[in-house]
């Protein structure tokens, strides 16, 4: 599986890292912190055979990307076991999927992940996954308490592949 996501400026990246480190310290469950899976919102993932195809995908809308901003607003849960902060999904965002969408759509060998389709996204910074119900609780604790909407820029956009997560390309937006 591939990943195209947004990364932040140092602040936000702090900010969200800092929840991230909390709620490991808190529950024990170090998935996001040992993988080096930094703060992130995916904006599109797929598969394919060839990491050629993979990087011909991201590179090719180089020149249609930039700098953006987003404001997160929510604490939110993927049950049984992930918990997230979730920006407003503006037109930025909405506009970074459809670039990506309509690249990867009808490429033959390709198959984008449904949850990653405009009007079936939901835009989320994961901030711990695999969680028991017991973990998720300590989590959502954690995040009640501190929580409080904030903005943020997107600095960078990246191509990544999962198990275990590596960045491929990185991109500055700046």
């Amino acid at each position: 599986m591939y990943l195209i996501s947004v990364y932040f400026d140092e602040t936000t990246e702090k900010r969200i890292s800092a929840y991230m480190k909390q709620i490991e310290k808190a529950t024990g469950n170090t998935l996001m912190i040992k993988g080096n899976i930094p703060p992130h919102i995916t904006i599109a993932a797929f598969q394919t055979e060839s990491v050629d195809v993979a990087r011909e995908i991201f590179m090719r809308k180089k020149e249609e990307l930039e700098f953006g901003k987003i404001q997160w607003v929510s604490v939110g849960t993927f049950l049984p076991g992930v918990i997230y902060i979730t920006p407003i999904l503006n037109q930025y965002l909405h506009q970074l999927v459809e670039i990506y969408y309509k690249e990867i759509t009808g490429r033959e060998g390709v198959k984008i992940d449904y949850r990653y389709m405009p009007f079936s996204w939901l835009p989320h910074s994961t901030l711990a996954k695999h969680l028991s119900k017991e973990q998720l609780t300590i989590a959502f604790e954690i995040m009640q308490k501190q929580f409080a909407p904030f903005e943020g820029k997107v600095t960078k956009i990246g191509l990544s592949k999962t198990n275990p997560y590596e960045d491929l390309e990185i991109i500055s937006l700046e």
